[in-house]
This record gives C-alpha cells, sequence and structure tokens, in this order.
C-alpha cells in the first residue's frame, strides 16, 4: 500500500450567487471569521480556524445554473463537523430564523445513529451538511 502523501484541505473554492450574503451567512450566521476580501476576483475568504472557504461572485447570477447531482459535475454539498449535538440543534436554531437560509431536513439521526446531522441552502443556494459524528 502506498504512504499517504496528503495531510487534510486546505480551503474549498465555491462560486457563489450572492457574494456578501453567502459570505454573512459564514461569519454574522456560524461565527466564521473574513480573512479577507479579493475586489478583483470578487471574492471573499472565510475560515472557522479549521478550513478555509473561497467565495467567488459569479460574473452573472440570472444565467448561474443551480447543481444538480443527477446531471452535473461537482460539489453536491459541504459537510462541517459540529463538536456537539447541542450545537447542531443550536445552529439549527439560529438557522431557521435566518434570511436567505432554506432548511432542507432538521436534526435527525444519520442511518442508525450515533452521527447526527442536517442540511440547508446557504443564500446562493450551496447544500450545507452540519454533522455531529457522534462521539
Amino acid at each position: 500500500m502506498p504512504c499517504m502523501i496528503t495531510s487534510g484541505i486546505h480551503h474549498v473554492g465555491l462560486a457563489v450567487t450572492r457574494l456578501e450574503a453567502s459570505a454573512a451567512f459564514f461569519t454574522n450566521l456560524l461565527g466564521w471569521d473574513e480573512a479577507r476580501r479579493d475586489p478583483s476576483y470578487p471574492a471573499i475568504f472565510v475560515s472557522d480556524g479549521h478550513i478555509m472557504l473561497t467565495l467567488w461572485q459569479v460574473a452573472d447570477p440570472s444565467n448561474a445554473t443551480a447543481f444538480d447531482r443527477h446531471h452535473n459535475v461537482g460539489l453536491h454539498h459541504l459537510a462541517i463537523k459540529i463538536d456537539s449535538e447541542d450545537r447542531l440543534k443550536e445552529i439549527h436554531q439560529i438557522l431557521t430564523k435566518a434570511e436567505g437560509v432554506a432548511i432542507e431536513f432538521a436534526p435527525e439521526a444519520l442511518r442508525e445513529g450515533p452521527a447526527h446531522h442536517m442540511i440547508c441552502t446557504e443564500p446562493s443556494g450551496l447544500r450545507i451538511e452540519f454533522i455531529w459524528p457522534g462521539q
């Protein structure tokens, strides 16, 4: 078996239709830090201290195509690990009241458990899963 040559994810780049609203989803609702902005891209970089996301504004939001896993190649969803079941429930409560956020399903057991998860879409329509591994 070959030796593992990678050591984790450094960052993920996501194209969004509503740059400011998508950045606010992470910073205002989830407490992430805005690491920097690049108006020439335009892009906003956000981080929770473990992963960095690069949010890029698409050139023409009115012509953007929403992802469909049955017909498009790309990111189906981004799964973010949560440190406790209580924190997962807290995130659900925050996002339930947030403008531009749609809850796909509330926290529930993942298969037989003990993991629990929920999925929402953020203001640009990207699917975000929050998962507590149960340990």
